[in-house]
């Protein structure tokens, strides 16, 4: 019986080997053939629909276009993926690919998630003196050059006075992000020594960026003191040796631990390092120049409060809560901020002409008293629900007309950016729910619906949840809402 099952089932694996050969000479068949149906690049090329990219754009660029669209339809094929489309198929979609070859790959989109500071949409968006002032240096500057002598001035001069004005530090000095900022400080102040850290601020914040990595590429060593949730100044004072250069604090931004926990106060760790003839610096990530507390947030670390407290160093983001272009600040004592200055780190992590002075820029905003109404991202967080909602109205009775079904509902944003974990501002929402269509689902239609306003010519970026799209009217600017109405209708009333 045994060998009778054995015998069986060697029969059947060889009638089921003989019959994928059998079948592979016609698949392999099919497959040349549609193969060999491809058009040449120099039929494509001759083709109507490539006249207008072949007027305008570089011959060669042209060329190049349509060898990867035949390349991948060729790789379709050959996956058994597509059908050979006509020739005026080909040309089209190889005029498209040339084009979009010499089209920018940035541009602006519409922010209608709610999140204020939404990293993968480029974090703060900037003020219009903001905006004006970059594209007035976007020429010839006196970006190293001293007016007043007639001779060679220096880059770190802009934006110094401002910041010294907003937070009463001695002197400042600007590189392109808070990461750069830590490891320029690090590097200069604590080579092959040790800094002091508690364990709690031992964290990992966006793109896997570890404070511990940080410090070991920066050539300092860590000495992790207290606990997680509990550290006291008296941990840092015995942690202390002769091979100690730094007590550091650093803002846990993105996340929060609550209950029973402790922790010295930036005056305490001041007041251990000065005893201790060593340094204090603070890393308060956000860059938040105005009291969280006041719009219904939990208090976010502001640099002066710090800086006034007796850290030596403040370190912070340009393009968080202060609003201003992408780069890491640095405040504190001249002394201190004039020996990271001439470190060779500096010149290479330096920002350039346009980061200056759009940061400058911002920060003549706070130096006016105009910050809330001005920097976009205070103005959202300051927003009434008056104003929201309104807005939110305005929209919807716009939809109405235009067919699209939805309606307006309260709902929350989130600050983003890494930022206030847990924290969000009440709002007003426009939910649209998608027609029936084809059998689909309400997720699917609301997907489907969401990609389309992606494509946009102006992309909108909006959150779809519970079957719905939703629009949050805090984060769109007042010169995008018509852009917004436009396209979310031109997408809902697409057959």
């Amino acid at each position: 019986m045994l060998c009778y099952f054995i015998s069986q089932a060697w029969y059947n694996a060889c009638m089921e080997t003989k019959d994928r050969a059998s079948k592979a000479p016609l698949e392999d068949a099919n497959v040349s053939t549609r193969l060999r149906a491809i058009p040449s690049v120099d039929r494509v090329m001759a083709h109507p629909a490539l006249g207008a990219a072949r007027t305008y754009l570089p011959h060669d660029l042209v060329v190049a276009a349509v060898r990867e669209e035949l390349e991948e339809l060729r790789r379709a094929l050959g996956l058994g993926t597509a059908e050979v489309p006509d020739l005026a198929q080909v040309a089209e979609r190889a005029s498209t690919r040339a084009w979009s070859m010499v089209a920018p790959s940035l541009g602006p989109v519409i922010n209608a998630t709610g999140v204020v500071i939404h990293t993968n949409l480029g974090r703060a968006p900037l003020s219009r003196s903001a905006i004006e002032a970059i594209g007035r240096v976007a020429a010839y500057s006196n970006l190293e050059y001293d007016l007043e002598a007639g001779e060679r001035g220096s880059r770190y001069s802009h934006a110094s006075d401002s910041l010294r004005r907003v937070t009463g530090c001695q002197d400042a000095l600007v590189v392109n992000n808070n990461a750069a900022a830590l490891v320029l400080a690090l590097a200069t102040l604590a080579a092959g020594k040790e800094v002091v850290l508690s364990r709690g601020q031992s964290v990992e914040i966006g793109g896997g960026f570890r404070i511990p990595d940080v410090m070991k590429q920066s050539g300092t060593r860590l000495v992790e003191v207290g606990t997680t949730n509990r550290t006291y100044i008296r941990d840092y004072a015995e942690a202390i040796t002769p091979e100690t250069a730094l007590i550091m604090r650093v803002h846990a931004s993105n996340f929060r631990i609550v209950g029973f926990t402790t922790a010295p106060t930036v005056e305490e760790l001041a007041q251990l390092a000065h005893e201790r003839g060593l340094l204090m610096l603070d890393d308060v990530g956000s860059g938040a120049l105005l009291d969280t507390t006041r719009y219904g947030l939990a208090p976010e670390p502001m640099a002066q409060a710090s800086l006034q407290a007796g850290a030596d160093l403040v370190l912070f983001s340009g393009d968080k809560l202060l609003g201003g272009p992408q780069c890491g600040i640095i405040v504190g004592k001249e002394s201190v901020v004039a020996r990271l200055r001439k470190h060779p780190l500096a010149r290479a992590l330096r920002v350039d002409k346009l980061t200056l002075a759009g940061l400058e820029a911002t920060l003549i905003h706070y130096l006016k008293g105009e910050a809330e109404r001005e920097v976009p991202v205070w103005r959202m967080i300051s927003a009434s629900q008056d104003e929201l909602k309104k807005k939110a109205h305005d929209w919807a009775a716009r939809f109405r007309e235009a067919g699209v079904n939805c309606r307006v509902e309260p709902g929350e944003s989130a600050i983003g950016g890494g930022l206030l974990p847990g924290e969000t501002l009440p709002t007003w929402l426009v939910s649209i729910e998608p027609a029936q269509q084809n059998g689909s689902d309400a997720a699917t239609r609301a997907g489907r619906l969401a990609t389309i306003m992606r494509q946009a010519p102006v992309p909108v970026i909006a959150r779809v949840e519970r079957g719905c799209l939703l629009l949050d009217s805090r984060t769109v600017q007042e010169n995008e809402e018509e852009t917004l109405v436009r396209e979310v209708i031109e997408a809902s009333t697409r057959p």
